[in-house]
């Protein structure tokens, strides 16, 4: 995209900084587990396969072999049943042979505060957002271990008593079990606590779950043994006065990512944070503290080692002191920058509509997978020759795995191959890197320039096509190349149906351009959990675009000077635009000195209609008070834009300059809107 104002006209020259991978990512790695597909795991090639929800495998200390049990991987030995009734469920989950139980309906406890004696190698799941469980929940007792509880609302035993001493109607209460996985749920309103890990319970980890509306979200311990493993992660804990969690006596207790919220103005006034009580040694590292009162605390025999974590209006206690332990001598993991984590829990905590929804297939065709490595230890050395590979108008999805390594090609996924899916085998996404340098004025072999377009290091222009698990970077030197159009793509889709997730994608001007095969055909993308640089509109195209729980990151140009523009969408009119949700926008840049967005009208075309809705996002204070502009000749104000309950220190009130979606405009401006009939999947 060109910064020409007084024409109307598009592309001409400017310049930008050489890329780099952004700051969030030097001490974050990759985005941790949890992405609205749920699990992702390497497609297989046989023919019957169940999905991979039912064959999830737990992280953190459920992942780590005692006791006789090799990890936590549930009843994924078994049948999957689905079930709608509480006889059903009941029968399943107290079954002595394993079972992955899909609970696809509301179910409702006789009596109210029923709590299901689950046994051994279980896998209870929702069935998407469709599980609830209301009035009670679920017990695992001595000895029960395997047990994965996913995808999950638990709600509503609360007896009308706060802090109440009567009833015990827990969402998930344990004692004695171990391996147990408590992932992606909605715990809410219930009788005393929302779990209760009791009675030396061990090897269990916590993660990616909503804790809310409860007077005690999350007890662990209460005996003198010093015993219990566990993890705690990623998980949003709002308005809960107290336990949040309170772990007494546990001999290793990991808590990272999570998100300690206690809204203003609410009667809910939480008491205090993370408690490390008795003996426990706690490892507490990038979780954020919102409005908490006494954030976290400790006995004096207890220890805690706190790193990275951010406390904001916070009060009261705040405490570290002693040793603990290496989580990674136990486990491997990845740590999210603390600063994202709000806006990471907000979009990725709770059920996920795609985990417990799709079913194995025996009659699928086999899914075929390519494997590329740069050291000639795959069937490919390069991924175009994986993608030259596929046969034309393929059926099936075609799966090409890249090995970690740099792979300086240009690739390009044509039309008449759909389905294909080009991932990154690595542990992070930064381990496989696709990068190349050409841009708009490069001049090609055979005579003439590459135009913008054609600069992509990695064009997608196959339907139902995805790129996932890696980086992809144009590394064009700008401050060497004055002399001609320095527009250089990263990656480029031009198709329907278009996953990018879990990337980082590096550019300057122009890193993502999102079109469609042709000007009157639809093309949706969906972009998440994924890192996307530029400076001048970086994320630009006339596609139906969603960039969902991703991070932005604002680059100085070429001279190290601070002015862009993050948007510029060319929209025809009745078509949606770009959608960018529950992120994140900074960058280490000058104070107010980059727009969201400009209105792009392509050699003047006044039929397009271009939009960008930024909602539900985190704006640093790059963004301008005025955070929109003219291009071309065009008022913006003659086109869509607009925010909706967006924070940080660039967001603002509404005014002329700013529109602000209503409440109901709002809900015409969702995910689901911009997707329609599709629901983007892992497969």
């Amino acid at each position: 995209m060109s910064e020409q104002h007084s024409k109307p006209r598009h592309r001409r020259s400017r310049k930008a900084l050489a890329v780099g991978i952004p700051l969030a990512l030097t001490a974050a790695g990759t985005m941790a587990y949890g992405t609205v597909f749920g699990d992702q795991q390497q497609a297989s090639a046989a023919s019957t396969a169940a999905p991979t929800w039912a064959t999830a495998t737990a992280d953190g200390f459920a992942s780590v072999n005692s006791q006789g049990q090799n990890g936590t991987y549930g009843g994924r030995d078994g049948k999957t049943v689905t079930v709608r009734t509480l006889a059903d469920l009941e029968k399943y989950a107290t079954a002595a042979e394993p079972y992955v139980i899909v609970v696809a309906a509301t179910i409702d406890m006789n009596p109210v505060g029923k709590e299901i004696k689950v046994q051994s190698d279980k896998t209870i799941v929702g069935a998407g957002t469709s599980g609830h469980i209301v009035g009670g929940g679920f017990f695992l007792g001595s000895g029960v271990h395997n047990v994965i509880i996913r995808n999950l609302t638990i709600r509503d035993a609360y007896q009308g008593i706060w802090n109440d001493k009567e009833h015990d109607f827990d969402a998930i209460q344990m004692d004695g079990a171990h391996h147990v996985w408590i992932d992606h749920n909605d715990l809410r309103h219930m009788a005393d606590g929302l779990i209760d890990v009791r009675k030396d319970t061990t090897n269990v980890t916590v993660s990616w779950n909503k804790l809310s509306q409860d007077n005690k979200a999350f007890g662990i311990g209460w005996t003198e043994n010093v015993v219990t493993d566990i993890t705690i992660h990623h998980n949003w804990i709002s308005e809960t006065e107290q336990r949040n969690p309170s772990t007494d006596n546990a001999a290793h207790a990991h808590l990272y990512n999570n998100f300690l919220e206690d809204v203003a103005g609410t009667d809910i006034k939480s008491s205090y944070g993370n408690y490390s009580r008795g003996g426990t040694a706690m490892v507490l590292e990038n979780s954020y503290f919102q409005g908490i009162n006494n954030p976290v605390i400790k006995d004096s025999t207890a220890s805690i080692v706190q790193r990275g974590n951010v406390f904001s209006g916070t009060s009261g206690r705040n405490e570290s002191g002693g040793t603990a332990f290496d989580p990674k001598s136990y486990y491997g993991y990845t740590l999210d920058q603390a600063a994202d984590v709000p806006n990471l829990l907000k979009s990725g905590a709770g059920p996920r509509s795609s985990i417990g929804t799709s079913t194995a297939s025996t009659t699928a065709a086999a899914a075929t997978t390519l494997t590329v490595a740069a050291d000639g230890s795959g069937q490919y050395r390069t991924v175009q020759a994986a993608v030259d590979a596929v046969p034309a108008n393929n059926p099936a999805r075609v799966l090409i795995s890249v090995k970690p390594g740099t792979y300086r090609e240009v690739v390009k996924v044509p039309a008449d191959k759909p389905h294909v899916t080009i991932q990154g085998s690595g542990s992070s996404r930064k381990d496989t890197v696709i990068v190349y340098n050409n841009a708009a004025g490069t001049t090609k072999p055979g005579g003439g320039t590459y135009g913008t377009p054609g600069s992509a290091t990695l064009s997608v222009q196959s339907d139902d096509s995805q790129v996932r698990n890696l980086t992809v970077t144009n590394d064009f030197d700008e401050a060497s190349h004055q002399d001609i159009a320095n527009q250089a793509v990263a990656l480029l889709t031009q198709a329907d149906k278009i996953v990018l997730d879990s990337l980082i994608v590096n550019g300057d001007q122009d890193t993502l351009e999102l079109e469609t095969a042709a000007k009157d055909k639809l093309g949706r993308v969906y972009v998440s959990n994924s890192y996307i640089t530029g400076n001048v509109d970086f994320i630009f195209g006339r596609a139906t675009a969603v960039v969902d729980r991703s991070v932005i990151t604002l680059k100085k140009r070429w001279n190290g000077t601070s002015a862009g523009y993050v948007t510029a969408p060319s929209t025809p009119a009745n078509r949606k635009g770009i959608l960018i949700d529950r992120s994140t926008v900074n960058g280490d840049v000058s104070s107010a000195s980059f727009f969201l967005g400009r209105n792009w009208h392509p050699s003047g075309d006044a039929t397009v209609d271009p939009q960008t809705t930024v909602r539900n996002s985190t704006l640093s204070a790059a963004i301008k008070s005025t955070p929109w502009s003219d291009m071309g000749g065009f008022s913006w104000k003659d086109d869509r834009f607009a925010e909706y309950q967006n924070t940080g220190a660039g967001a603002g009130p509404a005014s002329g300059d700013r529109p602000q979606l209503s409440d109901a405009q709002a809900t015409g401006q969702e995910v689901a809107d911009w997707l329609g009939d599709w629901t983007p999947t892992a497969s």
